[in-house]
C-alpha cells in the first residue's frame, strides 16, 4: 500500500516484494491512492483507490472510503504500507478493517515529511499502530532508533535489495534505441523530477564543459522549470529528458551513459545510483551520509563523492571519471559486488519472516 502509481524508487521495492511474495506462495496485491503514470496500468494485481490525485475535500474523502471497502472486502492477512503518507493513512485504516498485521516502511526522506505528519507517524508508532516498522539503512536506523521505546521497540532493518537491471548490449546501441547522441560523453540521472533531486545541479554540470550531455530519466512536477533553465543556461540542446522510463527499460538506459551523476539532497537509500553502479555505471553523487553507507563494498566506495553545490568540484570529479581509465575500472569492479550486498532474495525473505507471524 502507498501512495501514488509511478515508477520511482518506492513502487520499485513493492514491486519486488509483491512479486517475490507471490512466488512464496502468498496472494500478493497492490493498492495506490491514486494512479499518476501508466506504469501499474498492465499489473492485473494493482488497485488504485483514485485515477489521480484528488484536489478537494469531497475527493479525499471518497478515495480513503475506496480504500477501506478494497481492505474490508480482500480482508488482507498482511498490510505493508510505504512513504510517509501509506504509513499514516493506510495502517489506521487496515486496523479498523480488520487487518491481522500491519507492517510500516520509513521510505521517505525526512526532509520531504512534514512536520505534522512526522508526529502522527510517531503516535502512531507509538500507540501500536504499526506491528513492524521496516527501515533501509544504518542511517534510517539511526534517526528512528531516538524515537521513544515504546515506538523503536518494533524497528526491523531490512535492507534494501535490488533487481539487477544490467544488459549485455552496446553503448551505441543503447543510445539509438533511445534516441541519444553516439558518441558525446553522456551522463545521466534516474530520479523524480521533484526539488530534493536537485536536478538543476546536474544540468549546471553541463555549463562547465561543451562537449558534455545529459539525459535525465523520470517525470514529475519541476520538468518545466528545469526545462526552462536548460534553455537560460543554453545548453537546452544537450538537455534530454526521457520521461519515465519502464523498469526492464532502466537497463537501457544505464547501459547508454558513461557516467551517473546523483545530486540529490535527501534519501533513505538512494536506490537509483546502487542500480547504476551495479549496472557498471561509474557514478558521482552528493555527499550524503546514506549514500556513503550504500555505495560502498567490504568498506571501499565504489562512486565517488563531493558537494554537489560546488559545481566547480562536482565537474572536477566527472571529468576525473570520464578520463581515468584506471579509476573507472576499479569504479566498475566494486559497483557490480553491490549485488551481493543488497541481494534481492534476502530482502523478501526479510519481509516473509515477519509477514509469517500470521500464520
Amino acid at each position: 500500500m502507498q501512495t501514488q502509481a509511478e515508477n520511482a524508487g518506492a513502487q520499485e521495492i513493492a514491486r519486488r516484494l509483491a512479486d517475490g511474495a507471490a512466488k512464496r506462495g502468498w496472494d500478493a496485491s497492490q493498492i495506490f491512492f491514486y494512479r499518476r503514470t501508466e506504469s501499474f496500468d498492465d499489473d492485473p494485481t494493482a488497485f488504485f483507490c483514485a485515477a489521480r490525485r484528488p484536489t478537494s475535500p469531497l475527493g479525499v474523502l471518497a478515495l480513503l472510503f475506496t480504500l477501506f471497502r478494497k481492505f474490508r472486502a480482500d480482508r488482507p492477512d498482511v498490510v505493508v504500507t510505504l512513504q510517509h503518507y501509506g504509513n499514516v493513512v493506510a495502517a489506521p485504516l487496515a486496523r479498523l478493517a480488520g487487518a491481522r498485521l500491519v507492517i510500516a516502511n520509513q521510505l521517505s526522506a525526512a526532509a520531504v515529511v512534514p512536520a505534522k505528519l512526522r508526529l502522527a507517524d510517531k503516535i502512531i508508532g507509538i500507540l501500536g499502530g504499526y506491528d513492524h516498522i521496516v527501515v533501509n539503512s544504518i542511517d534510517t536506523e539511526a534517526e528512528y532508533r531516538a524515537y521513544p521505546a515504546r515506538y523503536s521497540r518494533h524497528i526491523t532493518r531490512i535492507d534494501h535489495g535490488f533487481f539487477d537491471k544490467s544488459l549485455d548490449i552496446g553503448k551505441h546501441e543503447a543510445r539509438a534505441e533511445l534516441a541519444l547522441p553516439p558518441d558525446a560523453p553522456l551522463l545521466g540521472c534516474a530520479a523524480r523530477l521533484h526539488p530534493l533531486k536537485k536536478l538543476d545541479l546536474a544540468i549546471r554540470l553541463l555549463t562547465q564543459d561543451p562537449a558534455r550531455h545529459l539525459a535525465i530519466a523520470g517525470q514529475g512536477a519541476e520538468r518545466e522549470a528545469l526545462e526552462a533553465l536548460a534553455i537560460e543556461l543554453g545548453v537546452a540542446d544537450r538537455t534530454h529528458f526521457l520521461g519515465e522510463l519502464a523498469s526492464d527499460r532502466m537497463g537501457v538506459f544505464f547501459a547508454a551513459l558513461d557516467c551517473f551523476v546523483f545530486p540529490s539532497a535527501a534519501e533513505t537509500f538512494g536506490l537509483a545510483p546502487v542500480e547504476a553502479a551495479q549496472a557498471g555505471v561509474p557514478v558521482v553523487a552528493n555527499g550524503l551520509e546514506i549514500l556513503r553507507e550504500v555505495l560502498a563494498v567490504d568498506g571501499a566506495p565504489c562512486a565517488r563523492f563531493v558537494d554537489a553545490d560546488d559545481i566547480a568540484a562536482f565537474s572536477a570529479e566527472v571529468d576525473l571519471v570520464l578520463k581515468d581509465d584506471a579509476l573507472r575500472a576499479t569504479m566498475i569492479e566494486r559497483g557490480r559486488r553491490l549485488a551481493q550486498r543488497f541481494p534481492l532474495d534476502a530482502m523478501i525473505d526479510g519481509y516473509m519472516a515477519l509477514m509469517r507471524e500470521t500464520a
